[in-house]
């Protein structure tokens, strides 16, 4: 019978890929982390545009029109 000290090569096979999918896994996590949230950059490019166009509209409100 073989060492049961030394694994076979099956069981360093099954080793090495949990290994690649544990840091698979990790990368993923770290990915996330890093990524931007484009939902909240898209809220707030929106209020600022809104608040911009609002005051615009507050500044220009007492100005006579001319013709």
């Amino acid at each position: 019978m073989s060492d049961p000290e030394e694994p076979n090569e099956i069981l360093a096979a099954a080793a090495t890929a949990k290994s690649h999918e544990l840091g698979a896994e990790k990368a993923k996590r770290e990915a996330r982390n890093r990524n931007w949230n484009i939902g909240k950059i898209g809220l707030g490019v929106g209020i600022g545009s809104a608040a911009v166009a609002a005051a615009v509209l507050f500044a220009n409100r007492d100005k006579p029109k001319k013709r």
